[in-house]
């Protein structure tokens, strides 16, 4: 499409991408050990699925491109890197549907996307790609498995997990949205099977104690906490009426203990099958029945309305010796504490909820000043001063903690919501888990020589249904030998769930092409705690919210073990983290196909261009809010990029003799060039990439107000605009303002102070103390021509005129008072 002004977008783009191309892309190519300062620029790499890049990807994409550029102009050596995350369930799922193996449509889809991101110019370094599928690249994803087995942070274990039947594999907690898969919708069963699983509660604590040190989103912090849910509380006994049992309560409040009016267990608590009554058993077993069908995430919901079924046994409450019903209800999650708490309904949300639903007593036992304040509208969760405790009233809660755990000889204890990583996948398309189970040796780790284990090709790679991986009927493949005894063995056929490649490709980035070390050392000091820069671990990490739990937590799981390994210099592996917002359809509707609103990148480009395109969506609104899309807003950004050309076009034309601006309206230009400087600067480093598109927009305005300018107000607009649009201004530069260099070599502009003071003094007027009027002069003039001003001033002389002036009293630039 070509524009009036004769800027043709398809023309000059293609012919920047070919330049860029034939140059090898030299031009964004990090240096190892450079004396820059090293700046890390990451964006979460995607999954090349065979729809391509959207908008969504292009958002996240073009920031980081723009801070890429930025930061090189300012003198970094920055790596800003691009792989590819193409193992799971996605690539898997696209083959199966397609008819079409995995590996050729995953390779397929990488080209597909690799030319996309070239189509838009982002200035990746391509001689770092990775790619998780590679075995280059999954013989060390496999060795740090291997090292976490040998460390014991890798078991075997048969466990309670969440199956997808579509799928047909199992699927993290995580992975689960309202109790349906998250890739495909289906409904998940819940089955007990033999897993591998990663003991990441072993880092719960530094996982937790270490968000401090990270300048991410605070409620990104508090998503990761609440996940983590470390809880401290003590552990007791209530006895079963009428029996020898016991069932074990944790609860964080013990201080609460006299106001407990109710006991609820898990309905997978082992013990309600000894306790139930006849008369309510059935009513139980069908509960139960429903709950399994529930996901954690789902049970945990906060919703008002709760569920649950009398089991007609009763606890002795410990502190007062009161009989106290025990109930099941789905809230309580087996998998967190003793899957049994004791509910004290006037101090906790939820317990308040179901007792009004079952109409249970509610018993106050804490008040804000020691006296009983019932009957309570909401229960009183804060902590205060105790009521109907017997010998504890009257103390404080936090004195009353203690004291109660102890004369009740209750266990001090420490739990956490957080789970162990189910880490296996009965699936084909993922890294094969490099073990042997021997039946004299048992498990056995293959050593690193025989790294990688590769995937083998099949002809059938589609889900077996039946809880094992497709692996498993490849007999060439599972039967092997033993690295221990040499007898006969069979590999696991289990692979690994799409997060492993993920945890640690950061890293690999340094070093892509190392096949003795997961990572040079010096090259990771280099880069990753360089004592020049400002932060450490990857400086800037930008992606999607979605990521915020499952991605985060297991990579900073994964890199605290390397550096307990001494791998990695730093605890933690992304200093700043930046999440863009959703871009929405019409409507401010999420896009989806069903709803037919999603945009195609590649038609936006072809019509109006990839810099249209790029500062578009940067100019939608703050990067980390959500926006609704508008066709109208991309036309008018092909606009303001015409007017851009416009003013290169204006600044080629010939001059004649007389042919300049006048001082004071140069004065003027010099004055918004060198505040357009500092704006753009200042934003883009505070990610406000909206707020300095308008700032280049107001600029290219005032220069289009003069046919007639220096090449020196083009260059800064052309600079500063470079980071959105590189291809226009590569092309204005080269054309126009000819050039030889190319501009991405060229340094940041610098603004001057001087010229942004104001040069101008306002002086307010007071003439016997009364207010009269302001006069505008030069900085630093002195008493004598500020009154000359004044005299010959049209507001003031009628004042003046015919009388006399007994006094003045002037200070410079800002007051002149005159006594007559």
């Amino acid at each position: 499409m070509k524009n009036d002004q004769g800027y043709d977008h398809s023309k000059i783009e293609k012919k920047w991408q070919t330049t860029w191309a034939k140059n090898k892309f030299k031009n964004w190519q990090a240096k190892d050990f450079s004396s820059k300062k090293p700046m890390f620029v990451l964006d979460m790499f995607p999954y090349p699925s065979g729809d391509g890049l959207h908008v969504g990807h292009v958002e996240g994409y073009t920031a980081s491109d723009i801070l890429s550029r930025y930061f090189r102009a300012q003198g970094y050596n920055v790596i800003h890197p691009m792989g590819w995350d193409a193992f799971g369930l996605p690539a898997e799922n696209y083959a199966i549907k397609n008819k079409v193996n995995p590996a050729i449509s995953t390779k397929k889809n990488i080209e597909h996307f690799k030319k996309q991101m070239q189509m838009m110019g982002l200035s990746y370094d391509w001689t770092r790609e990775i790619n998780t599928t590679d075995p280059n690249y999954y013989k060390w994803t496999q060795w740090i498995f291997l090292e976490l087995y040998k460390h014991g942070l890798a078991y075997e274990a048969e466990m309670p997990v969440n199956w997808c039947p579509k799928c047909k594999t199992v699927l993290a907690d995580e992975e689960v949205k309202e109790n349906c898969c998250d890739r495909c919708g289906a409904l998940v069963e819940h089955k007990n099977i033999r897993q591998w699983m990663l003991r990441i509660t072993a880092y719960a604590d530094r996982l937790l104690n270490d968000l401090p040190l990270l300048n991410w989103p605070e409620k990104i912090k508090i998503m990761q906490t609440n996940w983590i849910g470390r809880s401290e509380g003590a552990e007791l006994d209530f006895k079963v009426e009428n029996t020898e049992l016991a069932i074990k309560v944790f609860t964080t409040r013990i201080d609460t203990i006299y106001g407990a009016t109710y006991l609820v267990l898990s309905p997978e608590h082992p013990i309600i099958n000894q306790i139930v009554s006849a008369e309510y058993k059935r009513a139980v077993l069908i509960y139960q029945d429903k709950a399994r069908a529930k996901s954690d995430m789902e049970r945990q919901g906060n919703t008002a309305s709760k569920t649950g079924v009398f089991t007609g046994a009763y606890a002795i409450n410990p502190s007062n010796k009161k009989l106290i019903p025990i109930w099941v209800a789905d809230y309580i999650l087996m998998s967190y504490g003793t899957g049994a708490v004791m509910g004290v309904p006037a101090h906790d949300e939820r317990d308040w909820q179901f007792a009004k639903q079952f109409n249970l007593p509610i018993v106050q036992v804490i008040s804000k000043d020691g006296q009983s304040e019932e009957p309570l509208k909401n229960p009183l969760t804060a902590s205060g001063v105790l009521i109907n405790s017997g010998i504890f009233n009257n103390l404080s809660t936090d004195i009353a903690q203690e004291k109660i755990r102890t004369y009740l000889a209750g266990k001090k204890v420490v739990h956490y919501k957080l789970r162990d990583w189910v880490f296996a996948r009965q699936r084909y398309w993922g890294e094969p888990i490099p073990l042997v189970k021997c039946p004299i040796c048992g498990v056995q780790p293959l050593s690193i020589k025989d790294l990688p284990l590769k995937l083998p090709k099949v002809k059938h790679y589609e889900p077996t249904g039946t809880g094992e991986s497709p692996l498993a009927k490849i007999d060439s493949w599972v039967n092997t030998t033993c690295p221990k005894c040499g007898g006969p063995a069979k590999r696991e056929t289990n692979t690994m769930p799409q997060w492993a490649g993920s945890c640690w490709y950061y890293l690999r980035y340094l070093d892509p092409k190392n096949n003795k070390q997961l990572v040079n050392p010096k090259i990771e000091k280099y880069w990753l705690a360089n004592k020049k820069s400002e932060n450490f671990g990857v400086h800037l990490y930008i992606g999607g919210v979605e990521h915020a739990v499952l991605h985060l937590l297991y990579s900073r799981f994964w890199h605290k073990f390397l550096f307990d390994l001494g791998l990695v210099t730093n605890k933690e592996p992304f200093y700043k983290l930046i999440n863009q917002g959703m871009i929405l359809g019409s409507g401010h509707e999420k896009m989806s196909k069903s709803k037919g609103n999603v945009v195609n990148p590649d038609e936006v480009v072809q019509k109006y261009g990839a810099d249209a395109l790029r500062i578009y969506e940067m100019f939608m609104g703050p990067l980390q809010d959500s926006k609704p899309w508008s066709t109208d807003g991309v036309i008018g950004i092909t606009r303001f990029l015409d007017k851009v050309w416009q003013v290169a076009e204006n600044i080629e034309k010939p001059k004649k003799k007389g042919d300049t601006i006048e001082k004071e309206e140069k004065n003027k230009l010099d004055k918004l060039r060198e505040e357009t400087i500092k704006k753009v600067t200042n934003d883009i480093e505070d990610y406000r990439f909206n707020t300095a598109i308008s700032t280049l927009m107001i600029y290219t305005n005032a220069l289009l107000e003069h046919e007639y300018l220096d090449k020196s107000y083009l260059v800064i607009l052309i600079k500063l605009l470079n980071p959105f649009a590189p291809h226009i201004t590569e092309e204005i530069w080269q054309r126009f303002l000819k050039k030889k260099k190319s501009l991405e070599l060229e340094p940041w502009p610098k603004w001057d102070d001087k010229k942004i003071i104001q040069k101008v003094a306002i002086i307010a007027v007071q003439i016997n103390g009364k207010f009269r009027g302001n006069l505008e002069a030069k900085m630093g003039v002195n008493q004598e021509e500020v009154l000359t001003l004044a005299q010959n001033s049209e507001i003031l002389s009628k004042y003046l005129e015919g009388q006399n002036i007994k006094r003045i009293i002037y200070i410079q630039d800002k007051l002149l008072n005159l006594v007559i």
